[in-house]
């Protein structure tokens, strides 16, 4: 006998836990693997996709921007996104102009506004915009394809169903999601000096000269880069939980609900890791009062 058998003879309690860890740790590593094999293949075929379905990416586009049936009418992504944005960044300035009032500095309230707006506020909450619009539809959507058979009439047909319905979901994220940034960015902007100036009464001059003092370029070029790579994580994320769901009505639910559980910690570990990478070593700033 074994070894092996008579750990299992001896103590079947202790046996019966390890085999049950040891599943799914081996289940956690098969799925990363899968949404790493699948994430590559998205990614490469974008070009084909381009090329091949052109159609599809612009109707996408103009899905993705503005939504459908009664998306359409409040305005899609487009509302959604500026609207989540203004109430994140007046959130900013109001608890921003309430702490630094306890230290007699409230005049930086326009730093608060320059610096945490463009470099955290509002990648995470436009990522998480995105993932909570776009990204759910987009898993919903694949994964009524799926019990459905419609992705493997696709592949019957000859049509190479991960460029047709994911990279060409991926472009169309990476191109809607810079207009849709361009218009957070201005909400961000405009919200708190808003907040600041009309309901705390603070001067337009003071909030506009600490507001431009701690405005940089640079911030805002990485603030872009940033959601530039959340809009492929969260769209690559969606696309392989919708690609790959099962069970019927009720495993479309539950892969929506494991992708909005994915993007979002996801979106947060991107801000997370491309802010230490930029500012971790210097924040390219100087306060001083």
């Amino acid at each position: 006998m074994s070894t092996a058998q008579v750990f299992r003879a001896r103590f079947p309690q202790a046996s019966a836990a390890v085999n049950r860890y040891a599943g799914a740790t081996t289940r956690t590593l098969d799925t990363l693997g899968q949404m790493g094999w699948f994430n590559v293949v998205a990614i490469t075929d974008t070009p084909f996709a381009l090329r091949r379905y052109r159609k599809e990416t612009l109707r996408l586009i103009a899905q993705i921007g503005m939504g459908t049936g009664a998306m359409a009418v409040v305005g899609g992504t487009v509302a959604i996104v500026g609207f989540v944005v203004l109430s994140a960044s007046s959130l900013v300035a109001i608890q921003g102009f309430a702490s630094l009032g306890y230290l007699g500095i409230e005049v930086f309230t326009g730093f608060f506004a320059a610096l945490i707006n463009v470099r955290f506020v509002a990648p995470v909450v436009c990522g998480i915009a995105l993932a909570a619009t776009v990204g759910a539809g987009a898993t919903a959507e694949l994964g009524a394809m799926r019990i459905s058979e419609e992705i493997d009439a696709l592949e019957v047909m000859g049509i190479k169903s991960i460029a047709f319905l994911a990279s060409t979901r991926i472009v169309a994220g990476f191109v809607v999601i810079i207009p849709l940034y361009s218009l957070a960015m201005l909400m961000s902007f405009i919200s708190p000096q808003i907040v600041t100036t009309v309901l705390y009464g603070q001067t337009s001059g003071t909030y506009d000269h600490y507001f431009r003092t701690f405005l940089r370029p640079g911030d805002a070029f990485w603030s872009f880069v940033e959601v530039l790579i959340i809009s492929v994580v969260v769209m690559t994320t969606h696309c392989y939980y919708g690609y790959n769901a099962g069970g019927g009505p009720v495993g479309v639910g539950e892969a929506v609900g494991r992708s909005m559980r994915f993007s979002l910690v996801s979106v947060n570990v991107v801000v997370l890791l491309i802010a230490l990478a930029i500012y971790g070593v210097n924040p390219n700033f100087a306060l001083a009062v």
